[in-house]
């Protein structure tokens, strides 16, 4: 069944007719591409023929079935009416069927294409809503990047205010920092012009500190303005602070001085030297453990004032405090000490005097030095801050050791007080005590000097007098009898003192020299030595003569090359180096020999090894040599010129040759061949 197409009715809007055009079109095409079977047919006739007995409408049928109906007669005629005679009745049936089925098909159609209509005026009025929406949006989002673009603008203005405000601040806070040290002046001037500052306040420490960090800076930016003028008023706010402290502590230290001497009997008051009557067991518990006391008020202080010593001011300041210091104590102590070193004069020898006034002495500095620790912490390591206490206390022993050695005209005893004064007291007790002793060492130094002055000046009177003013007796040159009497003795008694043959200069020159040896200088020795063996030599030389005439010539000879000799083995321990004078040339003869003794000196000692060829191992062929140098014909012939009897006694123990200085004098004066 193909349904015939009928135009759209008049007075639909063209998009309606559009559409229901649309519509029938596609169900045209439906029913030409899809063809039915005959089965299909006759059921698609069956549906028509009862969708053909059209039922009436639900209020028509209300109508037909209620009593009020039309009458029967009516009802006839309808439906004689609707009786087809012709073809063109059922055309116009036909027709009037089938525009009531296209109206009645058309009109679902044509409801949803008005629904879609009004979809479409919907979604067109969406589209509109939804292109106003995006123009809208468009413009928020062309504000949003004008108020970012401005808030960014904005952000960085405020965070370069930031920055600049945190620079500004900076830079106010270093200006401010840099102008309080100015604005401290007023501060600071006004708390020490007040009354109520003390230095022993806990005020008084730190604004003396910032004072100096004041002054500091100032002197490090000298281009600021004023800055000259404000140095100058911070220096003298510090020089007055610095006078108070100055002030204070010569009240802290009066104040313990005149308790001391309150407890001690003495007026306080005086100002003279008090005379203090101490026992020897209550120094210490009078002297220092009082006078301690008053260290807890000036040991805080002092330690703030050592740790700035390294600025002038302060070290000035401390050295002002150290000259009180010593003043206070020297005025308790100097009378002390005077009374104590007099009363070791009494009844005792120099070098006991010497012994004991150093060893009290080393106390004293060894108390001092502890009690000025309590007061001076750090300035304790500083040997010249106790000077001028210590320096005065041991020039009393000084006054009173001088006199005394001065006048001393042995040489014993004044090696033995060098002795004292070089090892004892400078080497063993002050070097074990180092620094609590060292007050001492300049004035033990002072008298060592001294008293070696006077050792040098006894030495070279003695030298003068005893050794060149020499005179030789007839005992002293009876040779050789004087030998040929000793080997005898020593033949019937066995060895008697070999030191009795030999010349009474030579053995006082070695007995001397034995002594400055270890007493005096190296360099001083050398030049005191040099003369005494040179004196010697000339006395030797006198000698010789002498014995040339009392004897012969040759027994003169051999008298100076034996004493000579044993000059020459006996200075050798005492390694000093000897300026050779003149030379001696070789020798040959007898006169060779006098020309040696006649110019005498350093040069007949030196010279006479290499002339005569004498070394310990090798005595006989010295011997031998002799026998050439004197014309004898036989070696026995030495044998009247030394006293020699036997064969063994040409040992050169025999002869005097080998003999050590120390063998005069004892093995105390041994001297050290280390130096």
């Amino acid at each position: 069944m193909t349904a015939t197409s009928s135009p759209p009715k008049a007075g639909l809007p063209p998009k309606a007719a559009v559409a229901v055009s649309r519509g029938y079109n596609v169900a045209h095409t439906w029913e030409q591409n899809s063809i039915l079977l005959q089965s299909q047919l006759e059921a698609v006739d069956i549906v028509a023929e009862s969708a053909s007995e059209r039922l009436l409408p639900r209020h028509l049928q209300d109508v037909a079935d209620s009593p009020s109906a039309a009458p029967p007669a009516q009802t006839t005629l309808s439906e004689k009416e609707l009786l087809l005679n012709n073809s063109h009745q059922f055309y116009k049936w036909h027709s009037e069927l089938e525009a009531a089925m296209s109206t009645e098909t058309e009109h679902k159609y044509r409801q949803y294409a008005e629904l879609l209509t009004g979809h479409l005026d919907t979604c067109d009025t969406i589209l509109a809503k939804v292109d106003a929406t995006l123009e809208t949006f468009d413009d928020l989002q062309a504000q949003h990047r004008a108020v970012d673009s401005k808030t960014r603008a904005l952000h960085d203005s405020c965070e370069r205010l930031v920055v600049e405000k945190e620079r500004l601040v900076e830079f106010a806070d270093a200006l401010r920092s840099k102008l309080d040290y100015f604005d401290e002046l007023e501060r600071i001037a006004s708390a020490f012009h007040s009354g109520s500052l003390t230095v022993a306040g806990n005020h008084f420490l730190p604004l003396l500190k910032r004072l100096d960090e004041c002054i500091a800076y100032v002197n490090s930016n000298p281009h600021y303005a004023d800055a000259a003028a404000y140095a100058l008023k911070f220096r003298q706010l510090q020089s007055r602070a610095l006078g108070s402290v100055r002030a204070h502590v010569l009240t802290v230290l009066k104040q313990a001085t005149a308790k001391v001497l309150t407890a001690a009997g003495a007026d306080p008051a005086s100002t003279e030297a008090p005379t203090i009557v101490v026992a020897e067991g209550s120094e210490t518990s009078l002297l220092y453990v009082r006078f301690r006391a008053a260290a807890p008020d000036l040991r805080s202080l002092m330690e703030e004032m050592e740790a700035r010593s390294m600025r002038r001011e302060y070290q000035q300041l401390l050295q002002d405090c150290h000259a009180l210091y010593c003043e206070q104590r020297l005025h308790l102590l100097s009378g002390v000490v005077q009374e104590r070193l007099m009363d070791y004069t009494a009844g005792s020898s120099t070098s006991a005097l010497t012994r004991a006034g150093c060893a009290y002495l080393m106390q004293v500095c060894q108390l001092e030095f502890q009690l000025f620790e309590h007061f001076f912490p750090a300035s304790s390591s500083n040997e010249s801050a106790l000077a001028g206490l210590l320096d005065p206390l041991c020039t009393v022993l000084y006054d009173i050791l001088r006199p005394v050695f001065v006048t001393m005209t042995t040489l014993d005893d004044l090696c033995e007080l060098v002795d004292i004064l070089k090892v004892e007291v400078l080497e063993e007790q002050l070097g074990q005590r180092r620094e609590a002793a060292a007050g001492l060492k300049p004035t033990a130094h002072r008298i060592l000097e001294d008293v070696q002055e006077r050792l040098i000046f006894v030495a070279q009177t003695h030298i003068t007098h005893e050794v060149a003013g020499y005179q030789p007796t007839a005992d002293d040159v009876d040779y050789p009898g004087k030998l040929e009497r000793l080997v005898e003795a020593a033949a019937q008694e066995g060895d008697a003192g070999e030191h009795e043959v030999r010349f009474p200069p030579v053995e006082r020159t070695l007995r001397c020299l034995s002594k400055l040896y270890r007493c005096v200088d190296t360099s001083i020795f050398a030049g005191i030595a040099q003369e005494a063996v040179s004196m010697c030599s000339e006395a030797v030389a006198t000698g010789r003569r002498a014995v040339a005439r009392q004897s012969s010539l040759m027994d003169g000879e051999l008298f100076l090359i034996k004493h000579l000799l044993v000059l020459r083995e006996q200075i050798t321990p005492f390694e000093t180096e000897f300026q050779t004078i003149n030379k001696a040339g070789q020798v040959g003869h007898v006169g060779g020999t006098q020309a040696l003794g006649e110019n005498g000196g350093c040069a007949a000692i030196f010279g006479l090894r290499r002339i005569f060829g004498l070394r310990r191992i090798f005595v006989m062929r010295s011997i031998f040599g002799l026998r050439r140098i004197f014309g004898m014909r036989s070696i026995f012939g030495l044998r009247s010129i030394f006293g020699l009897r036997r064969m063994r006694d040409w040992a050169p123990q025999r002869l005097g040759l080998l003999r050590c200085p120390w063998e005069l004098t004892g093995p105390a004066n041994r001297p050290h061949l280390t130096t």
